[in-house]
């Protein structure tokens, strides 16, 4: 394994050491030699992985590890590499995983000087940014995870990033070359999900002229993200339980079923527990779903990111939006102000913040903004009970944006009041199915609408 480890390395890498043991490497270490990467088998014939962790870190060696070992000792390993912040490369291996390892391990030494933060690719036109120690501890969790084929639940808010961390799972896969593809289970009308997912045959249903792949045709072998699924339907859930339990499932119409090899990660901002006590959400499907779940927290929870995130977006968006005068950067007061904002909108709303000045100008206009909004959050009074909200939500079907209508507020009051008042702003959602009286959107027109936006 040594040996076979050096001729990968030997190609792209200088100045390799070999060892034949832990004792070796600890005489290297000694010597105040300081690997960027350090690869180690996890039966090491003379210590164990957690003795070998704990003796580089007692020796001052911060080395970014990575343990080799067979998937069936990956779960032994896993609590070594969440407090060591390490790494494991399960084998067999090829060369390609090797130095996709080196690149990522070594990256992780350049830090910004501020911030102390980091930006990872996640796909093109993204990247996960982080700076705390939370965020960073749930990148670690991820890059983890993403080498085991196993189910992902996403949990947060709206707008806290959680399609831009599936989409880093899915790059630091081993499926990473493969299909990703995206259903949003809110967005697609509850009676045309099911064949949207499964697709279906000819003449399954009226208007059903030829048979249509649905998309887990399409993502053969590559990654599912099934974004809001605690809007998806209880009965659509049984379905979808068969796929995670065999990889089996049935299109509409046809009498047969299909294996399919698709790895799932699934989001949603409900509170799922909540979903299951009240009969919305089936208890043995999240269990399926929770092979790990990583909670992101909204903004307001991080704010030390917030000027590393603004960097981010500015430098993003000033070449396309043909701002190039503007400076890419805010002053520091304005900067305070960002800071001090509590942004319910988490990162979606901070991204459209910067859209706004990059396209209209006038920093001191934008930030006067929040603090107003700041202001007027800290002073007004809070009018709106209890009882009042948690009744709008029940007529309302837990929908936020309705209750807020129909409480005569905005929506980023009712937020604020059910924050003051410790109330749960991950509502849970009626289903869908309970609203088809308002979906008027027919078989043929949906397809239409596909047709023209593929």
């Amino acid at each position: 394994m040594q040996r076979y480890l050096q001729r990968i390395l030997e190609k792209h890498v200088n100045g390799i050491a070999a060892f034949d043991s832990a004792g070796q490497a600890f005489e290297y270490v000694r010597k105040g030699r300081r690997p960027d990467v350090l690869f180690a088998s996890s039966n090491l014939p003379d210590i164990g992985s957690l003795e070998l962790l704990a003796a580089l870190r007692y020796l001052g060696c911060r080395s970014n590890v990575a343990l080799m070992a067979h998937v069936h000792e990956y779960a032994d390993l896993v609590p070594l590499v969440r407090t060591y912040n390490s790494e494991v490369l399960l084998k067999p291996f090829g060369a390609d995983e090797v130095l996709d390892l080196v690149i990522r391990l070594a990256d992780r030494r350049d830090s910004n000087a501020e911030t102390g933060g980091r930006e990872v690719p996640a796909d093109e036109g993204r990247s996960f940014v982080y700076a705390s120690k939370r965020m960073r501890e749930i990148q670690e969790q991820a890059a983890l995870v993403a080498r085991v084929n196993m189910p992902v639940l996403i949990l947060g808010e709206s707008g806290t990033g959680k399609e831009v961390l599936a989409h880093y799972i899915h790059r630091m896969s081993p499926r990473a070359k493969m299909p990703f593809v995206k259903v949003n289970c809110a967005a697609v009308p509850s009676e045309l999900l099911e064949s949207e997912l499964f697709g279906y045959e000819q003449g399954a249903f009226t208007g059903a002229s030829r048979a249509k792949p649905g998309k887990f045709q399409q993502c053969k072998n590559g990654t599912m993200f099934l974004d809001e699924i605690g809007e998806m339907p209880p009965p659509l859930q049984a379905k979808m339980l068969q796929v995670l339990q065999d990889g089996t499932f049935s299109a509409l119409g046809s009498r047969g079923t299909e294996r399919v090899d698709v790895r799932i990660l699934a989001a949603t901002n409900v509170d799922i527990e909540a979903a299951i006590n009240q009969k919305l959400f089936r208890e043995d499907l999240y269990y399926r779903l929770n092979g790990l779940s990583l909670h992101l927290p909204p903004l307001r929870e991080r704010k030390e990111e917030i000027p590393l995130l603004m960097e981010h977006f500015l430098k993003k968006y000033a070449k396309e939006l043909a701002s190039a005068d503007l400076a890419p950067s805010l002053s520091p007061s304005s900067m305070r102000a960002c800071v001090n904002y509590e942004w319910p909108g988490n990162l979606r709303e901070l991204e459209n913040f910067v859209k706004r000045y990059l396209v209209l100008g006038d920093e001191h206009l934008r930030i006067g903004e929040l603090i107003q909004d700041t202001t007027l959050a800290a002073t007004e009074p809070i009018t709106i009970t209890r009882e009042a909200i948690n009744e709008a939500l029940r007529t309302c079907g837990g929908h936020r944006k309705e209750a807020a209508q129909l409480l005569g507020v905005s929506y980023k009051v009712l937020l604020r009041r059910m924050r003051k008042l410790g109330l749960d702003t991950s509502t849970v959602s009626v289903p869908v199915k309970q609203r088809q009286s308002s979906t008027t959107m027919g078989w043929r027109r949906y397809e239409r609408q596909q047709s023209s936006a593929r």
